[in-house]
């Protein structure tokens, strides 16, 4: 997840349009080095490895539903609140409203490979479900000062968090966190 320094990983406003909310686009700026043989492109291409990816509903419909392929025609489980039966979603998304179940699937899917979650509402629902094991943030040294957070109030449990890496890339530093039980 790219986010501000403030929490936020899209602007205000965030609708068909105007996908990152108002100036969220900033956020991720450090792409323009994505095919750089620096750190950037070093963590862009561990992004393209991945395996399967889980999206929140509001994520996948504002990214144009990928066109039904986010990278190399992996699978992407859509955790949803609710399914329409008429709506087929294209190439190979599919949508389901068990967060375990969303979980165990893309596990499945990817093998040996890493999952990669899309979206605040599914990086919450997972995380509150037991099931992220870690955290990556590509840390953007913006204040954006409204819009999405990547995490809203939670109940009384606290999360622990171990730092496992940090790199510093030319506009965001990418840090890396393993999700203590």
């Amino acid at each position: 997840m790219s986010m501000s320094l403030d929490g936020f990983i899209a602007g205000v406003d965030d609708r068909p349009g105007q996908e990152l909310g108002l100036h969220g686009g900033r956020l991720f700026n450090w792409l323009d080095d994505r095919m750089s043989p620096g750190v950037d492109g070093e963590v862009y291409a561990e992004a393209l490895a991945t395996g399967a990816v889980i999206s929140g509903r509001r994520t996948f419909e504002l990214a144009g539903r990928w066109n039904g392929d986010h990278h190399d025609g992996v699978p992407i489980l859509v955790l949803t609140h609710s399914v329409d039966p008429d709506d087929v979603p294209p190439g190979s998304a599919t949508f389901s409203t068990d967060v375990l179940a969303c979980a165990a699937e893309a596990r499945e899917a990817a093998g040996d490979r890493a999952v990669m979650v899309h979206g605040a509402g599914a990086a919450q629902a997972l995380l509150q479900a037991g099931q992220l094991d870690e955290l990556e943030i590509h840390l953007v040294p913006v204040l954006l000062g409204a819009g999405r957070r990547l995490f809203e109030a939670r109940d009384a449990d606290h999360v622990e968090l171990e730092l496992v890496r940090r790199l510093q890339g030319r506009d965001a530093t990418h840090l890396r966190y393993r999700v203590r039980r």
